[in-house]
């Protein structure tokens, strides 16, 4: 089998692809990023065939495509802050990035398509936990966005007959995650921020909850939908049901680092969901054997590899 992943050297395609080339089932990993928010030194020592360029590109999309069984596309503009900056640009690359993969896919066959979709599409839906049949209401151009996309997604599955998976990622964490200065998710600015010996930035009071989902749960995920070749035609949460707070956070930061940390409390960003926690039911009748890791050894490994790969030295892309 030779499986496509979009975005592949990014923080979870990486984390993905190293797990893909050590399945007996799968002969050839492709790559196609352009390197604007990954890093080609993401994927050292793996074999895959990598190839640079965007999405946009048909004819190179076309070319990576070519028998292709599964495709995972993780290729994305994936900021709040980004998008609310340059929506249109968030459009382009999101919405419009995901109708040319599903396209190129189309045209080869039956292939399986992945969409990485977002929980930032419940935005002001208040409701806990949140499951897949809540109104969505998107609160910024890139929760707009990954809405588009997994409409797009399965409307394809739909129209098509595509086997076609559309996951919904809540707070995603883990070993790769780059601490991208304004741009970084809270953990790896976290961790940036307590490597550094510098306040820890919090944006409102630190109550707002996040249902944190380690990377390796993510890719134990994606790995089985290819290898069962699970498709669904209705958005899926993939989180576990876990609610820790911010505050939470910084408190187990504190064990781990064996030291208080001190908190930059900052006015709340414009496009932030205050409380997200996924209903996790769907999930678990589609992946009845997939375990979450927990998250205080999640966080332990993320810390180590911070610790020993010092990522906030690396130039922002």
């Amino acid at each position: 089998m030779k499986v496509l992943v979009t975005g592949g050297a990014g923080f979870i395609g990486a984390n993905l692809a190293r797990t893909l080339i050590g399945q007996h089932w799968i002969n050839e990993v492709v790559v196609i990023d352009d390197l604007s928010f990954g890093f080609r030194s993401n994927l050292d020592g793996l074999e895959v065939t990598f190839s640079e360029g965007s999405i946009l590109d048909e004819d190179l999309l076309k070319s990576t495509m070519d028998g292709v069984s599964a495709v995972v596309h993780l290729a994305a503009r994936s900021s709040v802050p980004r998008s609310i900056g340059d929506p249109l640009a968030a459009h382009r690359d999101n919405t419009t990035g995901t109708a040319v993969v599903l396209e190129a896919a189309r045209s080869q066959g039956d292939v399986q398509v992945i969409v990485a979709s977002s929980s930032s599409v419940y935005g002001a839906n208040e409701s806990l936990p949140k499951h897949e049949g809540l109104v969505t209401r998107p609160v910024s151009p890139y929760a707009a966005t990954k809405l588009a996309s997994e409409s797009y997604t399965l409307a394809w599955g739909h129209s098509y007959g595509m086997p076609v998976l559309a996951l919904r990622f809540f707070n995603v964490f883990g070993p790769l995650q780059p601490p991208l200065h304004t741009y970084a998710a809270v953990i790896p600015a976290f961790l940036s921020a307590a490597m550094q010996e510098q306040a820890l930035p919090v944006h409102g009071d630190g109550t707002q909850c996040r249902d944190f989902t380690y990377v390796d749960t993510v890719v134990s995920v994606i790995v089985d939908a290819i290898h069962r070749r699970v498709s669904h035609l209705e958005p899926l949460n993939l989180a576990f049901g876990r609610k820790i707070t911010l505050l939470e956070v910084i408190s187990e930061l504190e064990v781990l680092l064996d030291r208080k940390l001190t908190i930059d409390y900052q006015p709340p960003r414009v496009g932030d969901v205050a409380r997200s926690q996924a209903d996790s039911s769907a999930l678990r009748r589609l992946f009845p054997d997939v375990v979450p890791s927990d998250f205080v050894d999640g966080l332990r490994s993320t810390t180590e590899w911070f610790q020993e790969s010092r990522p906030w030295l690396t130039s922002e892309t």
